[in-house]
């Protein structure tokens, strides 16, 4: 038996356990909990760059990105996030068209450098911590279940946050909103005054309510 062929087979049998304890994990995995297998990380970048592994972005390594949808890994790489604006909205069925990345509120404190990845891409929208609790929900949304805002939080992000949206998607979803039946008027102006958007409720909703 050749040298290079029990060297092969030991590298064979150590990406193997790599793979099934990232399939045990999630199928997403951190830099850190690979450490708890004792291999040196040498090894890891090795697989990345013969293509055994897949690098999502720095620290974060999986399988294959075909073993997801787009949204199963945003919520694995950004469970802290909640959806919003303009992803929010065709989340809740309030655009026809997908929107281009995926926009998350998050808090303000939260390292920059989470976001720098080729795929997905993502727009981190940074806020307040105590922000970040007012009328959080969750949503199953391609597969996975992510945080959103709900319903009128949501209306009430747009307006405040109108100028970080394309006009006629800004336009679309607050039509699609005053159409939803299942609208809560009395918690839109309750959230209205937490976010400090009431006139802009009244002058662009309440007309038409």
């Amino acid at each position: 038996m050749s040298e290079s062929y029990v060297i092969n087979e030991k590298r064979e049998l150590i990406l193997d356990r790599v793979k099934e304890f990232i399939y045990q994990n999630g199928g997403v995995v951190k830099k850190s909990q690979l450490n708890e297998l004792g291999i040196d990380y040498r090894r890891i970048l090795d697989f990345v760059e013969k293509g055994d592994l897949i690098r999502i972005k720095n620290g974060y390594y999986a399988v294959r990105l075909s073993d997801f949808s787009e949204e199963e890994l945003i919520a694995r790489l950004f469970p802290d996030c909640v959806l919003n604006l303009e992803t929010a909205l065709y989340a809740y069925g309030y655009l026809d068209r997908k929107p281009y990345g995926y926009k998350l509120s998050v808090d303000k404190n939260t390292s920059k450098s989470r976001f720098k990845l080729d795929f997905p891409p993502v727009v981190p929208l940074y806020a307040e911590p105590e922000t970040l609790t007012l009328g959080v929900t969750e949503i199953g949304y391609g597969g996975a279940k992510m945080k959103i805002f709900d319903r009128e939080r949501l209306m009430c992000e747009c307006l405040k946050y109108e100028d970080k949206m394309e006009r006629e998607l800004f336009k679309e979803g607050l039509l699609a909103y005053i159409r939803d039946p299942k609208k809560d008027v009395a918690k839109l102006m309750k959230y209205a005054r937490e976010r400090r958007v009431v006139k802009k409720v009244q002058t662009m909703i309440g007309v038409w309510l």
